[in-house]
């Protein structure tokens, strides 16, 4: 018998889910701080955990949202967020439901810190508690997962990626990479940040790319100078 119904047209793919809507719209400004004071003022790791939320997630939140977050009191979070916003790197958020708390939201779509290569540049120290954080993140995770070994509750299959490379790039190869890297994990970001799929698992993401000048490179060049 022949079958005369037309096939099913084929289902729209899930906005959340295409890389052309995964991209969220909006208009790039990047923020670069080079004054060595507002350098400084970075290096507080409850800092360091606002503008990560804040411009990774580009919501923007309250002080108490905010300092729930990072184990701060909310007095002492508007202190910090005051802090920020005078070296331009968090602005006021248009207010929505409880108008009596102010909302933050981050002053661009990404930041940079550029010292200009000064002699122990503060931005070292901005290093340094971001990779604590990081560390912190890490410990936390392997506390979690450890307790529901314990209670017998089923593993958790997250993978946990860690890699590390040595390259040899020139100064335009570095500045390609840096620009392909960011450009790769934008396309992972949710085009709603209020609306992510349910089965979305917050993750923690770490890149640095530093000269390392320790190897033979390093001492074959110094040997042909000599």
């Amino acid at each position: 018998m022949q079958n005369d119904r037309a096939p099913p047209e084929p289902e729209s793919p899930d906005p959340l889910v295409t890389a052309d809507a995964k991209r969220r719209p909006r208009p790039e400004h990047k923020v670069e701080i080079t004054d060595p004071l507002a350098i400084r003022a970075l290096a507080h790791a409850a800092r360091l955990e606002v503008i990560s939320e804040l411009y990774s997630t580009q919501v923007s939140r309250t002080a108490t949202e905010l300092a729930a977050q990072t184990g701060l009191t909310p007095s002492a979070m508007s202190y910090h967020l005051r802090a920020l916003k005078k070296w331009g790197i968090v602005l006021p958020a248009d207010t929505t439901g409880d108008a009596r708390e102010r909302r933050w939201k981050a002053a661009g779509t990404e930041v940079s810190i550029n010292s200009g290569g000064g002699v122990a540049g503060p931005e070292f120290a901005v290093l340094d508690l971001e990779l604590d954080a990081f560390r912190r993140r890490v410990n936390a995770y392997a506390s979690a997962r450890d307790g529901r070994r314990r209670r017998g509750e089923p593993a958790d299959t997250s993978a946990v990626v860690l890699a590390s490379n040595v390259l040899y790039l020139t100064q335009s190869q570095r500045t390609e990479l840096s620009g392909r890297l960011f450009d790769l994990l934008k396309d992972y970001e949710p085009k709603d940040p209020d609306r992510v799929p349910e089965d979305a698992q917050r993750t923690a993401t770490l890149w640095s790319m530093i000269p390392d000048d320790r190897g033979p490179a390093a001492s074959e060049s110094a040997v042909g100078r000599s």
